[in-house]
């Protein structure tokens, strides 16, 4: 069999049969675009083979001049909001976008859906929700909350892929927060697990105290809310989580760095060897401070967006290997929800809707930075997938799923959020031109066109044979 990063000549290989064939002259293989011909067969990458192989399928596509051929993308970290909540986002609405903006895969925060999932028996009701309705594959993270360690090990049993905490006030009266300390304990509950695991726990890292110390003004001003969330609360959490990893040994992740000043601590305490990953999200790399509107209630999130020179740093640091990924944090509300408080950001939700446009955003800043597109789908990829355990994703290599994305990297586009498929034409992005239109997507070989929901529930593999499937 082929290496993927050998492709075959192609003897002998035209006469066999595949289900798909997907070839072009800038294919995404071993880091780099190179001609390429790709067989797939029973949902899988089955040959990788050199340009003219001629390999014969029932289904051929040939990559116009101006298209790629690159991996689905890996999005861990997406607010799905269902069951409870459905009526903010939703399975079918949230998989479809994922697919336009070609995501393949998706992982679903444990809040803001009722339940949270926080036990076995919510899980079993998230799953029960999502069956049958997903147009991508879809993963689970369980939840920490206080009083629900004896929890953890039963969820990371029934292969949620790590366990959410906040260390701030969530938004939502069901997923409460948790103190360092018993963030600590669920981390040392997790590090003991024993028989192969090895989950994460991820962390929404902002420091109540410092918050709470913070002004907090009812005001339409930008700036106001900014000061309302302070480097200090990140860089406070980010300390105490470090500390936790360090004495427990347990994989912690840093959700959506928002601020720079952290990024020297996190550098020290991963060459020190606390076993610590790190996002960002593309809201932090291509909006800042200073272009907010005032009363633009869309720009809201948090931790939030800081200014130009932070957003220069985070992109350095993505270069540099300190951060690890980039996915979106999707976490949309009704106008109703999103605008309450008329541009008040006070008391507007703070949550960006940008799952369908994650690859554009980042492209547009990206290649505007001198960045090639091969970096961009690393870190929204293949370091996504390698941080969850899904062996099988990320890349175009030969036994991996074919789950793949046609993309026209330069042909730009206007943001239009009432034609997006999120379930509300709420994103901060709207109007905005980007590049990097994404012209088909491809979930186990088969073109994802939103009206046969074909994906996977995905459960994560506590051995080295990686994730597995409800299927």
């Amino acid at each position: 069999m082929a290496r993927a990063h050998e492709p075959s000549s192609g003897a002998g290989e035209a006469s066999a049969s595949f289900d798909l064939v997907l070839a072009g002259e800038r294919v995404l293989v071993d880091g780099a675009f190179a001609p390429a011909e790709i067989g797939v067969i029973d949902g899988r990458i089955a040959r990788i083979a050199g340009p003219g192989a001629g390999l014969r399928a029932a289904h051929r596509r040939r990559l116009a001049d101006d298209e790629v051929l690159v991996p689905g993308l890996v999005d861990t970290h997406v607010h799905v909001n269902e069951p409870g909540r459905t009526d903010w986002e939703g399975f079918e609405t949230a998989t479809r976008a994922a697919a336009a903006g070609g995501v393949t895969t998706i992982v679903d925060m444990p809040l803001n859906s009722i339940p949270a999932t926080t036990s076995v028996a919510a899980l079993t009701v998230k799953r029960a929700r999502a069956s049958g309705r997903v147009f991508v594959d879809v993963g689970f993270w369980g939840g920490i909350v206080p009083g629900n360690e004896p929890d953890l090990l039963p969820l990371a049993a029934e292969g949620v892929f790590g366990f959410k905490c906040f260390l701030v006030d969530s938004g939502v009266p069901e997923f409460p927060p948790v103190s360092a300390d018993e963030m600590e304990r669920a981390m040392a509950v997790v590090a003991g697990a024993g028989s192969g695991a090895d989950p994460l726990v991820i962390v929404h890292a902002e420091d109540a105290a410092v918050i709470d110390a913070a002004p907090h003004p009812h005001s339409r001003e930008y700036a106001d809310f900014l000061a309302s969330r302070p480097d200090a609360a990140e860089g406070a959490a980010i300390a105490a989580v470090i500390e936790a990893a360090r004495r427990t040994g347990a994989r912690a992740h840093i959700l959506h760095l928002s601020s720079a000043a952290s990024l020297d601590a996190i550098a020290r305490a991963r060459a020190e060897g606390v076993r610590l990953t790190v996002e960002t999200c593309p809201h932090y790399l291509a909006l800042t401070a200073e272009e907010v509107p005032a009363g633009a209630a869309a720009f809201k999130c948090c931790p939030p967006i800081r200014g130009a020179a932070n957003r220069d740093a985070l992109w350095r640091a993505l270069e540099e290997g300190v951060i690890d990924t980039v996915v979106s944090d999707h976490s949309p509300a009704p106008a109703a929800v999103k605008f309450a408080g008329d541009g008040d950001f006070a008391v507007a939700w703070g949550g960006i809707a940008s799952l369908q446009l994650g690859l554009a955003v980042v492209w547009t800043e990206a290649r505007r930075r001198g960045i090639r597109l091969e970096r961009v789908v690393e870190w929204m990829a293949a370091a996504p997938a390698r941080l969850v355990g899904l062996d099988g994703k990320g890349a175009i290599v030969e036994g991996a799923d074919a789950d793949l994305v046609v993309v026209a990297p330069d042909e730009a586009f206007t943001v239009d959020a009432a034609a997006l498929r999120h379930r509300h034409p709420i994103t901060p992005y709207d109007g905005r031109e980007l590049v990097g239109a994404v012209r088909a997507t491809y979930l186990a070989g088969r073109e994802v066109d939103g009206s046969v929901a074909r994906g996977r529930l995905l459960r994560a593999a506590r051995s080295e044979n990686g994730a597995g499937d409800d299927a």
